[in-house]
């Protein structure tokens, strides 16, 4: 099961080649009370980093000792079908 934010991650991939990190962030420009930068981030980055494990992203960036810096994304041939049976399903209403 895909969260919102990966669902999201995934549609602006779509028709792109590489997509940038800094895009992802429209994300939480929708929401009426956005969590603080530095949440965004790591919601982010942990996001990013479960799509890659699951093999429906390719990530671009640096690696150190440490961790990984993912700069840039695109799709797998896998996450490229997984969205498109995403888009031809039923969209959920926000109902009160």
């Amino acid at each position: 099961m895909l969260s919102p934010l990966q669902k999201y991650i995934l549609k602006e991939c779509l028709g792109q080649k590489i997509t940038k990190r800094i895009v992802f962030k429209k994300f939480y420009s929708k929401k009426n009370k956005p969590p603080k930068a530095e949440d965004q981030q790591n919601a982010i980055t942990k996001s990013l980093e479960l799509t890659i494990d699951r093999g429906l992203l390719i990530g671009y960036g640096r690696r150190t000792p440490k961790k990984w810096f993912i700069e840039s994304v695109k799709l797998s041939p896998k996450g490229k079908k997984l969205i498109k049976t995403l888009l031809g399903q039923q969209q959920k209403f926000p109902f009160k």
